[in-house]
């Protein structure tokens, strides 16, 4: 068996002078750094006083399953000669927010993808159950990722 590491850096920028003095006193704000990258801005969700113009966790989970989802169809797709010619995904996630604490009970990912008329339709659409047998973050998660997938065969 095969073992991947994966490091971050998470700097919180939110001190406004005051620390965590109370609830209020503090930005959200964070940078994640991954070496030789660009860094990503982040926040809190703006229902829990953060920034809607910055990343926050909850969306960036739900692009990491839409993102490893779609890596995987590609692979796959290559491998199995189904030319892709376009790939998009609307990708929604929802969150149950009980006691304060919250628990993400559902992710649907919605590609939309687009293969060459060459291309197997029916291949390319049984593709989509592969790829999410094989989706890392899939795999990690508690909760249900559905796939609801739309293949259109381009002339």
């Amino acid at each position: 068996m095969k073992e991947h590491s994966y490091q971050t850096s998470l700097h919180w920028t939110g001190n406004k002078g005051q620390g965590t003095k109370n609830y209020r006193a503090y930005d959200r704000a964070y940078e994640i750094k991954v070496r030789g990258k660009p860094i990503i801005l982040g926040s809190s969700d703006p229902a829990f006083r953060g920034d809607s113009n910055k990343y926050n966790p909850e969306e960036l989970l739900v692009a990491s399953l839409s993102s490893c989802h779609m890596l995987w169809y590609l692979h796959l797709c290559a491998d199995a000669e189904v030319m892709v010619i376009n790939y998009q995904d609307r990708a929604r996630g929802k969150m149950s927010d009980r006691d304060g604490s919250g628990k993400f009970i559902e992710v649907v990912l919605q590609p939309e993808v687009t293969i060459t008329a060459e291309s197997d339709l029916e291949q390319a659409k049984q593709l989509h159950h592969q790829a999410h047998k094989f989706c890392f973050i899939a795999n990690s998660v508690n909760f249900p990722v559905l796939c609801q997938p739309l293949v259109i065969q381009g002339i």
